[in-house]
C-alpha cells in the first residue's frame, strides 16, 4: 500500500506474470489427468449403482444388517461379510504398518549405501508379485507353520472375546487343529505381507525427504541416531506414514484372490479371528459370479458398491489427515 503526497491512500498495483505457453500446456494437462480421474470414479460408482438397484430397492436397509446371502430367495445382505472385509483388513494393517515403518527406517536411516540400493529393489519387487501367489503360498505352506501361533494365541489370550476359539479344548495337546485353520487371522497375516511393500516404499520415501539440517541440528545438540529419527524423522514423515497405511488399508479391503484361496467363507458374523470361518465381500464376489442369476448379479454388484464406498471414504479421511501433517502440506 503506497501513499501520495496529498495523503490519499492509492490503490495496490496489480503484479501479472504471463506463465508462458509451456506452463499453460501443463496446467491443462494436469488439469485435465485430475478431471478424468474423477470423471472415471463416478463413472465406476455410476454403473456399480445402475447394476445394484434392482437389488437394493427390494432389499433396502435390511442390506445392511441380514447375514445369509441367498438372492434368490429374497435374503441376502452384507452384513457379515463386511464385518469379515474389516477383520481381515484390521489384522492385516496390524502386521504390517510396524514391518512397514521398521524397513523404512533401517532403508533410509541405518543401511549402508550398497546395500540400501538392494534392499530398495527388493522390496519393490515384493510389491510387484501377484497376489495369487501369495495366496498359494500361503495355502500350501503358511497356513500349516502359522497354525501353532494361533493355538498359542488362543490358549493364552483366549480370555479376550476376539481371540476366543470354540470348540478348542487348549488342555489337551492331542486335540486337531483344524478349528484354527483358514481363519481370519491367517488371510490377514497372508494380505499384510502383500500390504507392508507398498506402505514400506510410501514411507521410505517420505523418510528420506526430511530436511537435512534439522537433522544435522539435532545432532549439534547431542542427540543419539534415534534422538534424531524420533524427534526429526518421524514427526515430519507422519504424513506418509499415514498415507502408506491408508493405501495398504485400501489394498487389504478389496484384496480377492488371496483372501479366496484361503479362508472358508462362512455367511454370519465370525468376531473371533482365531477360529475357521472367514468372509470378504471381495471373496463373496468371486465365489458367485459364475453362478449368480441376473438377481444374484444384481446383489452382487450392490455388494461391490457398498466396497466401492467404504474404501472412497477412508481413501477421503486419509488424504484430508495427511494433508494437515507437515510432509504432505510440503507435498501441496
Amino acid at each position: 500500500m503506497t501513499r501520495r503526497a496529498s495523503g490519499v491512500e492509492a490503490a495496490p498495483r496489480r503484479l501479472y506474470a504471463d506463465p508462458g505457453l509451456p506452463d499453460r500446456v501443463f496446467r491443462g494437462v494436469a488439469r485435465g489427468g485430475g478431471g478424468l480421474v474423477l470423471a472415471v470414479m463416478l463413472l465406476v460408482g455410476g454403473f456399480l449403482l445402475y447394476r445394484a438397484w434392482q437389488a437394493l430397492s427390494r432389499a433396502g436397509w435390511s442390506f445392511l444388517t441380514t447375514e445369509a446371502w441367498e438372492p434368490d430367495a429374497g435374503r441376502f445382505g452384507i452384513a457379515a461379510v463386511l464385518v469379515g472385509t474389516v477383520l481381515i483388513a484390521v489384522v492385516a494393517i496390524v502386521v504390517a504398518v510396524p514391518l512397514a515403518v521398521g524397513g523404512a527406517l533401517y532403508i533410509s536411516e541405518y543401511a549402508p549405501p550398497r546395500l540400501r540400493q538392494t534392499l530398495i529393489g527388493v522390496v519393490d519387487l515384493m510389491a510387484a508379485v501377484p497376489s495369487v501367489v501369495y495366496g498359494l503360498w500361503g495355502l500350501f505352506f503358511f497356513e500349516g507353520q502359522i497354525l501353532p501361533t494361533a493355538r498359542w494365541i488362543a490358549t493364552y489370550l483366549g480370555w479376550i472375546p476376539l481371540f476366543r476359539v470354540t470348540g478348542a479344548d487348549p488342555a489337551d495337546p492331542l486335540a486337531p487343529e483344524t478349528v484354527y485353520t483358514s481363519s481370519t487371522f491367517i488371510a490377514g497375516v497372508v494380505v499384510a505381507l502383500m500390504v507392508a511393500p507398498i506402505a514400506c516404499s510410501v514411507m521410505r520415501e517420505v523418510f528420506s525427504q526430511a530436511p537435512v539440517g534439522e537433522r544435522e541440528g539435532a545432532y549439534a545438540l547431542g542427540a543419539t541416531r534415534w534422538g534424531m529419527i524420533s524427534s526429526v524423522v518421524l514427526p515430519f514423515g507422519k504424513g506418509g506414514m499415514i498415507g502408506g497405511t491408508m493405501l495398504g488399508l485400501g489394498r487389504a479391503l478389496g484384496e480377492t484372490i488371496a483372501v479366496y484361496l484361503i479362508i472358508s467363507p462362512v455367511f454370519e458374523i465370525q468376531p473371533h479371528v482365531l477360529q475357521n470361518g472367514a468372509s470378504s465381500v471381495a471373496a463373496l464376489i468371486a465365489l458367485r459370479y459364475g453362478e449368480a442369476s441376473e438377481f444374484g448379479m444384481s446383489a452382487l454388484m450392490a455388494a461391490g458398491f457398498a466396497l466401492f464406498m467404504m474404501t472412497l471414504v477412508v481413501n477421503f479421511a486419509a488424504s484430508s489427515i495427511v494433508a494437515r501433517s507437515r510432509s504432505g502440506a510440503s507435498s501441496e
